[in-house]
C-alpha cells in the first residue's frame, strides 16, 4: 500500500466539480484506500494477473442527483493514474429515468478491483446527499430562503458530503468550529448570556462575524440590540419563528434550525427568514443504489 499511498499525494487531480480542500480530499482518499486495501488486496492478487485490463460502467440503478463523479475518478486514479475515466452525465443532473450508465472506466483490472467498493461508498453518499438536499431546495424554491448544511456530518467525510450538499443546490454554513463563530446554548450557559458571550466573541475575534442562537423573543431583542450578525432561532414553532422575523425587521440574517422536515418544511418558509439550517441532509440522507458493471477482462491469471 506504500506505492498507493504515494500515487495519492502525488496524482494529478482530475476535475472533481466542486472547489474544496484538495489536500483534503486527497488525505480523505487515502485514509479510505488504506482501510480497505491495508497490505494488498488478496482477492485481486490470487485471481487476477498483474497485467489485466478492464472495462466497467458506472450505474445508477434509482432515481438521484448525480454528485462525486470527480471523486469516483480520484479513488480509480489514486490506484492507476493512467485509467480512463469518461463521464457520460454531470455533477447536480437530476435522472429520473433508471438504470442510468453514469460513466465508462478502462484501466488496469487489480487496481480498479480494489479502488472499486471504496469508490463507490463515497459516490453512493454523495448522491444521496445531493438528492435529498434537492428535495428541500426544491420546496424552498421562490421563496429566497436558502437551505443550509451543518456540522452533523460523518467524521472524516465533511469536505465530501458538505459538496453534495452545495451540488443539491444547499448553502454551505461554516466548515469547522474554525471558520466562523457560532454562540449556541452551552456557549449562552458558560458565558453567562447573549451580552456577555457576543462582547466576549467580539473582543477575541473583532474581525469576526458573530451568529448567536436563541430561543426566547427577549433574547433576540437582546442580540439584535448589539447587532449580531446572524441569529439563529432555534427550535421555534412556525408561529414564533414568524414573530420573531417582524421583531428583526431585516435588521440581521435570520436563520432557522431545529425541528424542520421535508413534511413541515413550507409552514417555515416565512417572510424575514433567510436560510434553514438542516442537520438531516448529512445525518439523514440514504446512500443511492450504484453499481460498477465489468465489461471485459482481457487476461485471466487461471
Amino acid at each position: 500500500m506504500t506505492g498507493q499511498r504515494e500515487q495519492v499525494k502525488t496524482m494529478t487531480t482530475p476535475t472533481i466539480g466542486f472547489d474544496c480542500d484538495i489536500s483534503a480530499l486527497h488525505r480523505l482518499v487515502e485514509m479510505a484506500l488504506a482501510e480497505d486495501i491495508a497490505s494488498g488486496d488478496l482477492t485481486g492478487q490470487a485471481t487476477v494477473s498483474a497485467d489485466a485490463k478492464c472495462r466497467a460502467t458506472l450505474l445508477l440503478k434509482e432515481p438521484a442527483v448525480v454528485a462525486g463523479l470527480g471523486v469516483f475518478e480520484l479513488v480509480l486514479k489514486a490506484l492507476d493514474p493512467d485509467l480512463v475515466f469518461e463521464p457520460l452525465v454531470c455533477d447536480s443532473q437530476r435522472i429520473d429515468e433508471v438504470p442510468c450508465s453514469l460513466a465508462q472506466v478502462q484501466g488496469k483490472a487489480r487496481a480498479v478491483l480494489a479502488a472499486e467498493r471504496t469508490a463507490l461508498n463515497l459516490i453512493q453518499r454523495m448522491c444521496g446527499i445531493a438528492t435529498l438536499t434537492r428535495k428541500y431546495v426544491d420546496i424552498a424554491s421562490g421563496s429566497g430562503i436558502e437551505i443550509l448544511d451543518t456540522r452533523k456530518t460523518t467524521p472524516g467525510l465533511r469536505v465530501i458530503e458538505k459538496a453534495a450538499t452545495k451540488i443539491g443546490g444547499g448553502t454551505n454554513h461554516r466548515f469547522g468550529l474554525y471558520d466562523g463563530i457560532l454562540i449556541k446554548d452551552n456557549h449562552r450557559a458558560i458565558a453567562g448570556g447573549v451580552t456577555a458571550a457576543i462582547r466576549m466573541a467580539r473582543q477575541e475575534y473583532p474581525q469576526m462575524p458573530v451568529e448567536i442562537e436563541v430561543n426566547t423573543r427577549e433574547q433576540l431583542q437582546e442580540a439584535l440590540a448589539l447587532g449580531a450578525e446572524r441569529i439563529m432561532l432555534d427550535n421555534m414553532s412556525p408561529a414564533e419563528v414568524a414573530a420573531c422575523a417582524a421583531i428583526a425587521g431585516g435588521k440581521t440574517y435570520i436563520e432557522v434550525s431545529g425541528g424542520v422536515n421535508l413534511s413541515n418544511l413550507s409552514d417555515y418558509l416565512i417572510r424575514g427568514v433567510n436560510g434553514i439550517s438542516i442537520g438531516a441532509l448529512t445525518h439523514s440522507a440514504k446512500n443511492v443504489d450504484i453499481s460498477l458493471e465489468f465489461e471485459e477482462l482481457s487476461h485471466d491469471k487461471h
